[in-house]
């Protein structure tokens, strides 16, 4: 038996959830991983895991033998790594997760610029709204904006983004006008559907002043993209990262409602799992976007 390839199987198997995920990113069969780690738990004449209908479960010697086993894959990889001058040269996979509005208009341009400087390095960027499991989806950074944070990662803020109440003109012109918070009750709101907050909405003004309002609107998108083409078609008003409309409001598509009023910024986060080894490539992109979202427009270092 080959113990490293069944050490492998066992580890992606559980953290994947199950054998045939293992079998197609190791790019083997299932009955080859389940051969595999059955003569793993043989050799080591204990059952590592079980199998019921929602997926693999470690034993409590399979708990144990995993947090080893994944030290030895990781020191392994390194070792591989420094044999091969990989640690020196940039090169290799990366996968990326990000929010979609922010993929599609922002980080887009700055991996494909990334990629120009380092022709060796190769990119999957994978674009959703929720947040994964970096290890269990195999995920070596992800950029995610506000919320609670995940547990079991490496955090690092690397920019914030002010929130502002924004609308069309043409939107403007047809409602009544806007002196103070208080007034947005009037008015149709956009709404991102995943706000914790709710119809809450929390300001900030001059002097300190605070306000809480609770918006009316009846539409709801889990899509600031979708959010972003409302505001141009005149659906309404909505409170939004600077990021997500400063080309719009540059060309006077749309225009800032109360401009002294503000949200609590958002802040944008790098994200990459908790383990002592990571390749050169990963490090590399991580000190890229730590250094060019910043300088984003509508970012602020």
């Amino acid at each position: 038996m080959n113990d490293l390839k069944a050490m492998q199987c066992f580890v992606r198997a559980l953290e994947l959830g199950s054998l045939s995920a293992a079998a197609r990113e190791l790019e083997t069969t299932q009955p080859s991983v389940s051969k595999l780690i059955a003569a793993l738990e043989k050799q080591l004449g204990a059952r590592l895991l079980t199998r019921g209908s929602s997926g693999l479960t470690p034993t409590e010697p399979g708990k144990r033998f995993y947090e080893r086993t994944k030290r030895i894959l990781e020191e392994y990889d390194e070792a591989l790594a420094d044999v091969r001058g990989l640690t020196e040269r940039p090169q290799g996979l990366l996968r990326i997760n990000a929010p979609v509005s922010l993929g599609v208009l922002r980080l887009n341009a700055l991996l494909l610029e990334f990629m120009a400087q380092y022709p060796e390095i190769e990119v999957e960027l994978i674009l959703n709204d929720r947040f994964v499991d970096l290890t269990e989806e195999n995920v070596d950074l992800a950029l995610r904006l506000g919320g609670a944070l995940p547990p079991n990662v490496i955090a690092r803020r690397v920019a914030t983004s002010p929130r502002m109440l924004v609308a069309a003109p043409a939107y403007l012109r047809k409602h009544p006008p806007l002196t103070h918070p208080t007034d947005l009750g009037q008015h149709n709101f956009l709404r991102f559907a995943w706000l914790t907050t709710g119809d809450q909405l929390e300001l900030s003004g001059p002097d300190g002043e605070r306000a809480t309002v609770i918006a009316q609107g009846r539409y709801r998108a889990n899509s600031s993209l979708a959010i972003r083409d409302g505001l141009l078609l005149g659906a309404g008003l909505c409170i939004t990262p600077a990021w997500l409309v400063s080309d719009l409001l540059e060309s006077g598509q749309l225009v800032r409602v109360l401009p002294q009023w503000s949200g609590p910024a958002n802040e944008a986060f790098l994200l990459y799992p908790e383990r002592r080894y990571r390749p050169l490539r990963a490090r590399l992109l991580t000190e890229f976007l730590s250094e060019r979202i910043g300088q984003l427009p509508g970012f602020e270092a």
